[in-house]
């Protein structure tokens, strides 16, 4: 599985073929059952070719048939429609949806967490608890390039057991940091930057609606924009 990733777009790069950014997702989980805000970050192995030893959220690239995956219930009409850019024909749908079950996916893989029905081998997503809070494409020049949707879950809606997590083959470390003490953690520039918006969103509205507007971080010329999702 390849792996989300926005570098710092100051640090030098090596050169590269000029790629085409492949779609990916990844999902920030955040567990507030004690009144606190911790997220859940994994390490990435030293064995990595990309972004070794660094803290990310789950996530990873989506998958071809991730838009065949069964779901119990569908996203937020709000959501669905800013992944589709507003567009209402099937294929975009289709592939927003696609999106939020990639990210589902990795972090079942990844975390051993399941947002849905798990029982007897039979797996189905609820996305109905999932925010699109981000997106952020790798800049040019970089190895690997993914556009990448930044989803959002709070464990009481997901109905995820913050206990029932566990290390894998592509996250290890696994752990719930409190949101205060971040800052001294090993990760990417974006995957901070977008942690300070969310913490800051979440201040000013604890409920993070689902139609809220959010950050869309991409680069042109050798520079870095902040448009809106």
């Amino acid at each position: 599985m390849s792996r989300t990733a926005f570098p710092d777009p100051t640090a030098a790069v090596s050169p590269a073929p000029r790629l085409t950014p492949k779609d990916a997702a990844t999902l920030i989980v955040v567990d507030r059952t004690d009144g606190r805000l911790r997220v859940l970050f994994g390490r990435r192995g030293e064995r990595h070719v990309f972004m070794p030893n660094l803290y990310v959220f789950p996530g990873g690239r989506r998958d071809r048939g991730d838009h065949a995956l069964p779901y119990t219930h569908d996203l937020h009409p709000q959501v669905l429609a800013r992944l589709a850019a507003g567009r209402t024909d099937p294929a975009a749908l289709r592939r927003g949806r696609a999106l939020a079950l990639a990210a589902v996916r990795e972090l079942r893989e990844e975390t051993g967490l399941h947002i849905g029905r798990l029982s007897d081998g039979d797996t189905a997503a609820d996305l109905a608890s999932l925010r699109y809070v981000a997106r952020a494409i790798t800049p040019p020049g970089n190895v690997r390039r993914f556009d990448t949707r930044f989803f959002l879950t709070f464990t009481d809606e997901a109905g995820i057991d913050p206990q029932h997590v566990r290390d894998s083959a592509e996250l290890h470390d696994l752990t719930w940091l409190d949101i205060e003490a971040s800052s001294g953690l090993n990760m990417p520039l974006i995957t901070r930057t977008i942690l300070e918006d969310v913490v800051g969103r979440i201040k000013a509205d604890p409920c993070l609606p689902f139609g809220s507007p959010g950050p869309f971080y991409y680069s042109r010329r050798g520079h870095t924009f902040r448009g809106d999702i």
